[in-house]
Parts: C-alpha cells; structure tokens; sequence
C-alpha cells in the first residue's frame, strides 16, 4: 500500500469511533489531564489509552507528559491536514487546485 494512503487512511481511523469523536469534542475547550478523560468519558485508563494513541498516531492529538499523567490537545497542524484531506478527497478532479494531501 502507498505510504500516503496508509497515512491518510489513519487519520481516518481516528474519527470512525464515537468515543475518539467525543475525545475529540472535549478537547475543543482545550487541553486535558488523562485523568479528566477519564473521568469525563467514564472509561478506564487501558480503554483510553488505546483511544489515545490511534488519535496521537493520526496526528490530529498531541500530548505531553508531566509527571505521572499525560495532557492531550488538538493539533493544530493535524487538524488542518486532516480537514485538507477532506476537502481533496471529496473534490472532483476538475474542480481541485493542485495540493500536496495525497502526494
């Protein structure tokens, strides 16, 4: 497989699961201690760290460590690829403007 499919396709994989889009919808109010996922989504650590890495994978999440705990927020940068991506892939060949998403 391309290597830019299979970077694409996980970036992807990252939004096709409620509990990673509601990962997602809290971390618009900024960034979040895993221990406030968890108790915000009411899932146990295992649960979301697994959810984590497939958002951080993606590069839609960045996260940091501090101390024991890891914080999560939104990439900038990810995100926008990400919407990018979108856009290109749902756009007819004719109507795109050259972009580097799928090189």
């Amino acid at each position: 497989m391309d290597t830019a499919h299979k970077k694409n396709a996980t970036i992807f994989k990252a939004f096709c699961d409620e509990k990673r889009l509601a990962i997602l919808d809290l971390l618009r109010s900024g960034e979040k201690c895993a221990c406030v996922l968890i108790d915000e989504m009411e899932i146990g650590q295992s649960s979301l760290s697994y959810h984590m890495k497939i958002l951080c994978e993606s590069g839609v999440v960045d996260s940091r460590q501090e101390g024991k705990w890891t914080h999560y927020r939104l990439s900038e940068s990810g995100s926008k690829y990400a919407a990018e991506l979108l856009v290109q892939l749902t756009t007819p060949y004719a109507e795109q403007i050259p972009d580097k998403c799928l090189n």
